[in-house]
């Protein structure tokens, strides 16, 4: 396994839109275990392709960190959704910043696993909202897009001169 580079905003790659895998392979299958041992590293919760600048609808989540609950998901599609909710959104591609999202209470997603087998999942609370969060990313939506314009400048400002910092170390 390896680490991925992960995109911090407002990088482009973070506006493309994601394609849908055709091809379940060993290539994806490591890849998959890639962007988990990626979202372990960074202290991450969910993790899309797009954020590691693969423009593939590929998921990986584990909202409680601890590697027994994982959830692949590749060419999700949310199928069904009700209610409402939101909460203070972090995001690994906007390090060090928080906003609030507003987000359907529960979904119910199509998606596909590493082996090409179709499943459907049930999820509400956390769970759910990593999803649609997820989604967006393949989307090329980041949660800043939900904010002010005032807000989503000061997080562009303050994360370009990181991105900057981040080159000069390399």
């Amino acid at each position: 396994m390896s680490l991925l580079n992960v995109l911090i905003y407002p990088d482009e790659g973070l506006k493309k839109i994601a394609t849908p895998v055709e091809k379940f392979d060993e290539e994806l299958s490591q890849f998959i275990d890639d962007m988990f041992e990626t979202m372990y590293h960074e202290q991450g919760i969910g993790l899309a392709a797009t954020q590691v600048n693969v423009q593939k609808r590929v998921i990986t989540i584990d909202i409680e960190g601890t590697k027994e609950n994982q959830i692949e998901l590749v060419n999700p599609e949310i199928i069904d959704s009700c209610g409402e909710t939101g909460i203070e959104e972090g995001c690994l591609s906007l390090p060090g910043f928080n906003g609030f999202v507003p987000r359907k209470e529960k979904v119910k997603v199509k998606a596909y696993n590493r082996k090409g087998e179709e499943f459907v999942l049930e999820a509400d609370g956390l769970l759910a909202i990593c999803i649609q969060h997820e989604i967006d990313h393949l989307n090329g939506i980041v949660f800043a897009d939900y904010l002010s314009p005032l807000k989503r400048q000061r997080m562009k400002d303050k994360l370009s001169k990181l991105q900057k910092q981040l080159a000069k170390q390399k």
